[in-house]
């Protein structure tokens, strides 16, 4: 019965936004049909839809909640799709929604630890610091006096996604039946992706457990600062971090005004992307401002803060190695190399014809590159590359889908901090180095280095195989070659009774001529 009603308000919805109107009018320019438009028409009658297609579903789904305004955010990141205009406004989706009550969330924290919440925290505020569509944090101080970060997961979440996602897959399947633009865009296969990024984010110790990862992989680092998990404090809906102080991204005025150096600012974020993308293969693939501070006091001061983990991408070395000669191809305006890294990829068919795609490729390359080099967008350049592409059968893997959503966040937050940023030149050098430490004498050491471990202690155990390998060989021939010597032996004995047959033969033969000749020949 409440998906009964869920379903009705999801109707009401469609029809006060006019979406009815969008999926009709991509069906009547798919068949041209009188009878569509009159419906059309009529369906118009009372309502007067004057707002822009993108601007009617921005509203319609921040109408709808929390799952609806985070599968836009999502579906606003796959520019390769998405038509401009909707994809524009669905990225002024905030991540801020309205907080859920803070007794439910007190109430979550002490069910999952197993301790009231006067055990855990001296102090604990009851107002959220922050509030999205999956979950909200607190801030408090642990009996310790630790200063910590407590994310909370909204209660009953998986009900109410599993409920919302079945009825989002009824809505893409009609969409996708009926309107032309409605397939172009692949709303089923996007709610399938939506599907697997939500219920990762519904488990907290999956997202502590990928801060953790960040962490170590930047350890080192005076670029960029992970905050450490309260492992002890750390459950399915609930998590428990250090707490950072930061002044957010996207707060110009105030980094301005605490000193911080925007430019050299942007150009760690580029180096960060490609660090963690190119070096590690793992990468936060959720960087828009509201997850990004930046450290304004103690001896982080001007490093990045990241927050929210809950999405990560992975590649692998294959992946990052295709990807780097990409991005030098493109440097150099190869375009012949662009081409024919996607047939050895195989994100094309094999037999495509290689010069009508570098000649693709070109048109989409070439218009860019005849500007001044800081006026350049990477992001915009490849989600041009991914459209074009779509003629030549060119199939997107989800592992690179979420980099180029990474790139074009870094991309855009970049060039906000420093407007002549040129991530190409930024980008390059970085490469290149990259490059040369995965061939020549470098990569060969640094392989060894890796192998040293597992050489160590397959090295002493070679001479045992080599005899137990020799030896199990000889003991499997040992009946062949038994079948072997008896079948020679039967050869000799043939032969031996062959020859005495023709021996014999000569023999009465030679009598015989001797007693004709009338002198004996033996």
């Amino acid at each position: 019965m409440r998906s009964f009603f869920r379903l009705l308000t999801i109707l009401r919805t469609i029809l006060r936004f006019g979406l009815d109107q969008l999926a009709l009018g991509g069906a009547a320019k798919t068949f041209d049909s009188r009878l569509l438009n009159g419906i059309i028409a009529v369906s118009r009658l009372g309502r007067p839809m004057r707002a822009p297609r993108g601007v009617r579903i921005r509203l319609a789904l921040e109408h709808l909640g929390p799952i609806f305004v985070k599968f836009g955010q999502v579906l606003s990141t796959r520019r390769d799709v998405l038509p401009e205009d909707i994809a524009d406004e669905l990225a002024k989706l905030q991540d801020q929604v309205p907080p859920f009550d803070s007794a439910l969330a007190v109430a979550t924290i002490e069910n999952s630890l197993g301790q009231r919440i006067e055990e855990i925290f001296s102090e604990f505020d009851r107002i959220p610091v922050a509030s999205a569509s999956i979950a909200q944090v607190h801030l408090g101080r642990l009996i310790d006096g630790r200063e910590v970060a407590i994310k909370v997961l909204r209660p009953g979440m998986l009900k109410v996604i599993e409920q919302d996602l079945g009825l989002l897959r009824l809505i893409a399947g009609f969409v996708a039946r009926f309107s032309s633009d409605g397939r172009r865009l692949k709303p089923v296969e996007n709610v399938e992706e939506f599907d697997g990024y939500l219920h990762d984010e519904l488990d907290l110790v999956r997202e502590a457990a990928n801060a953790s990862q960040l962490r170590r992989n930047f350890e080192d680092s005076d670029l960029l600062k992970i905050p450490e998990m309260i492992w002890d404090y750390c459950r399915t809906d609930v998590i428990v971090m250090e707490r950072i102080y930061g002044i957010p991204i996207n707060r110009f005025d105030r980094l301005e005004a605490a000193g911080i150096d925007l430019k050299q600012l942007s150009r760690d974020g580029v180096e960060i992307f490609f660090t963690q993308v190119f070096r590690d293969g793992y990468f936060h693939a959720d960087m828009h401002p509201g997850n990004i501070l930046v450290s304004d006091r103690g001896p982080h001061f001007g490093r990045y803060i990241a927050l929210d983990f809950g999405i990560v991408g992975t590649l692998s070395d294959f992946d990052k190695n295709y990807l780097a000669q990409n991005f030098l191809a493109f440097f150099r305006r190869d375009y012949r190399r662009v081409a024919e890294l996607h047939v050895e990829s195989g994100w094309v068919p094999a037999d495509t014809r290689v010069d009508a795609l570098e000649t693709a490729i070109r048109g989409v390359c070439e218009p860019f590159f005849d500007r001044p080099l800081k006026e350049i967008s990477l992001g915009q350049v490849l989600v041009r590359l991914f459209q074009a592409s779509r003629r030549f059968n060119v199939v997107i893997q989800p592992q690179l889908t979420l980099l180029q959503k990474t790139l074009l966040n870094i991309e855009g937050l970049g060039r906000q901090l420093d407007p002549d940023l040129d991530l190409w030149k930024t980008a390059k050098p970085f490469l290149e180095r990259w490059m040369q430490e995965q061939i020549g004498f470098k990569a060969l050491r640094g392989s060894l280095q890796k192998e040293a471990e597992r050489w160590s202690q397959t090295l002493p155990q070679i001479p045992r195989l080599i005899h137990q390998a020799l030896s199990n060989a000889a003991r499997d021939q040992q009946p062949i070659l038994e079948q072997q010597i008896q079948a020679l032996a039967r050869s000799q004995q043939l032969i031996k009774q062959v020859l005495g047959v023709v021996i014999g033969l000569l023999l009465a033969l030679l009598a015989m001529m001797g007693y004709f000749l009338g002198a004996p020949l033996l």
